[in-house]
């Protein structure tokens, strides 16, 4: 007969059902084990999604690190390979089995960033002891939790005219709805792999141009014509030009790496993206998650924006934003309707303006 063990369910390192990694390396058993750590307040984070906010809710890892060492930290996402697992105890895609051990649990603090409805239905039905952020109202809707910040947060998103007038960064944003002051801490982007990438030279200071913007928000997408004007300005001067994308933008960046002879060396997963900005010294882009690996990486950025709060993004004095002269931007339009006053103001924004942001 097996002799019952003593089994602390409280230690960082044990998981229930497998042996954890001090047993599975040097054989410890929790009653002798001297690597036991005790686990402090368990906290869910819900941000599933885009991409790119997910990077960018990275910092506040650092905070939640600095008040709690001890907590247990698990984050619910869409996209897993973006959390940083050296700091987060537990990440969950966001699938049905992972949906439904939540919805048994019950955490100290839960953080919903996200206002979507799959998102703030599981705000309201995850127990924990305080909540912060978005939850869902009688009526289904979304809802702010916690403090007067969520309130101005969901509020600018339901105002275009308040949007336009609020003048702080997403990282102050979300740091006030947990009580935080933001102050600088850096994205935690964690590189995976390090590819060879032979045909970028890397005697040159190279520069990625990101030509794509998704799907949802076509007006803020440059185009093909100034990405190629760009790129020929650029190897004039001496630069190695890398076209960056994903799949939707493949036939355009052979086009354009064609028409610039420049370099474009296909799409790639998240790690071997990530792995490919990494080799450039500057990147130029568009409001996209190429965007925040960018930061992550601390290169040099220099922003197309047009529709988008440029107070909202923050470029830790790495960066600058180049935007076309009107009145009306931050419109968060999808497309362009008969109230602009121009047809297409990315238009308004020139290779030459971008390409001196570049040497400058």
């Amino acid at each position: 007969m097996i002799k019952m063990r003593r089994v602390k369910a409280d230690c960082k390192f044990y998981n229930g059902h497998l042996p954890c990694k001090p047993h599975k390396a040097q054989g410890a058993v929790c009653q002798e084990c001297k690597i036991y750590q005790k686990l402090g307040k368990r906290i869910l984070i819900i941000k599933l999604g885009a991409a790119g906010d997910v990077i960018r809710t990275t910092p506040l890892l650092s905070k939640i690190r600095e008040k709690y060492p001890n907590a247990e930290v698990v984050w619910l996402t869409c996209f897993p390979d973006l959390v940083p697992g050296r700091i987060v105890n537990k990440t969950l895609n966001f699938e049905l089995k992972n949906t439904l051990w939540l919805s048994e649990q019950k955490f100290d603090w839960l953080i919903n960033l996200d206002k979507d409805d799959e998102a703030i239905a599981l705000a309201e039905k995850i127990k924990a002891g305080k909540k912060s952020g978005f939850g869902m109202d009688a009526g289904g809707k979304c809802r702010p939790l916690g403090n007067k910040a969520a309130l101005d947060k969901w509020q600018t998103g339901l105002w275009d005219d308040l949007n336009k007038i609020n003048t702080r960064n997403y990282m102050q944003e979300i740091f006030s709805i947990c009580g935080f002051e933001f102050s600088g801490e850096e994205y935690i982007l964690e590189k995976k792999v390090s590819l060879q990438w032979p045909g970028i030279d890397k005697s040159k200071r190279v520069i990625g141009l990101n030509t794509g913007c998704g799907g949802r928000w076509i007006t803020r997408l440059w185009s093909n014509d100034n990405w190629i004007d760009l790129a020929v300005l650029l190897k004039d001067r001496g630069f190695e030009v890398v076209l960056l994308g994903g799949p939707q933008e493949h036939e355009k960046n052979l086009a354009i790496a064609k028409k610039a002879d420049v370099k474009y060396p296909g799409y790639f997963d998240f790690s071997g993206f990530i792995d490919l900005v990494d080799q450039c010294d500057t990147i130029v882009s568009q409001v996209t998650m190429a965007m925040h690996i960018a930061i992550g990486l601390k290169k040099k950025l220099v922003l197309i924006n047009n529709i988008f709060n440029k107070h909202e993004f923050f470029l830790y004095d790495r960066g600058s934003i180049v935007e076309p002269e009107l009145k009306c931007l931050g419109c968060f339009k999808q497309k362009f309707d008969k109230n602009c006053p121009v047809d297409n103001c990315m238009d308004l924004i020139i290779p030459k303006t971008v390409f001196e942001k570049i040497i400058s």
